[in-house]
């Protein structure tokens, strides 16, 4: 906790003032970001810091595993869906993430079928990807160890941008031409971000020459 009120200490002292009209004009105008980013609740993965985004820029939901449940399950109890509402609808964004990384825990967990049952918040969660291993059960039999996890979590990415798609407001944008969807994924130990190319069907490093990269095809 001391790490925590230090910080803020500083953040005061030496980094708001570097910031101080933004947050102005953000206090007074309201928020306005221009992405959806969903990505692991995963403390390594810090959706401003790889993007290099400011106060504003992102509206992110983090959750284990970055997994999209489809909007039908648990009605009035999602609020990874809730906050989906909300930035499509409310907040009008013009493109959504779903960013997927390296040493998923989740994913891990899920491919392992070592989730605690004791722990019953946890374990419903990431079952909700069940379909992802199943997938690679069924088609990536040839993969084995560090292949085959990295399989999976690719393949949860892709898993939660289609179950996007059962969300009304997503599907009314993405008719409208006016949403693009974005799979991406993080390689934590280099620093690397690849993004979905659907042509090609696997991720590929984002350069300087990538562009936005709508709606993934179905794993």
């Amino acid at each position: 906790m001391q790490q925590l009120l230090d910080g803020v200490h500083r953040f005061r002292q030496d980094e708001f003032g570097k910031y101080k009209a933004m947050f102005k004009r953000l206090s007074r105008h309201g928020q306005k970001p221009h992405t959806l980013f969903i990505t692991c609740a995963d403390s390594r993965v810090l959706a401003e810091l790889i993007t290099q985004s400011n106060p504003g820029d992102l509206f992110v939901i983090k959750n284990v595993g970055n997994i999209v449940p489809s909007s039908n399950i648990a009605e009035g109890f999602n609020s990874t869906g809730a906050g989906i509402e909300f930035a499509v609808e409310i907040l009008g964004v013009t493109d959504v993430v779903v960013c997927g990384h390296s040493g998923c825990g989740a994913i891990g967990a899920l491919m392992s079928r070592q989730s605690d049952w004791t722990l019953k918040h946890l374990h419903s969660w990431v079952e909700l990807a069940s379909p992802v291993r199943d997938l690679i059960e069924s088609k990536y039999q040839h993969l084995t160890g560090d292949d085959r996890i990295r399989a999976a979590e690719e393949e949860n990415v892709l898993f939660s941008i289609e179950q996007l798609r059962t969300y009304a407001c997503v599907e009314r944008r993405l008719a409208e031409g006016s949403l693009r969807l974005h799979g991406w994924f993080f390689k934590i130990g280099a620093g690397e971000l690849f993004a979905y190319e659907p042509e090609q069907k696997q991720f590929v490093p984002i350069t300087n020459d990538t562009t936005f990269i709508e709606r993934p095809a179905s794993p």
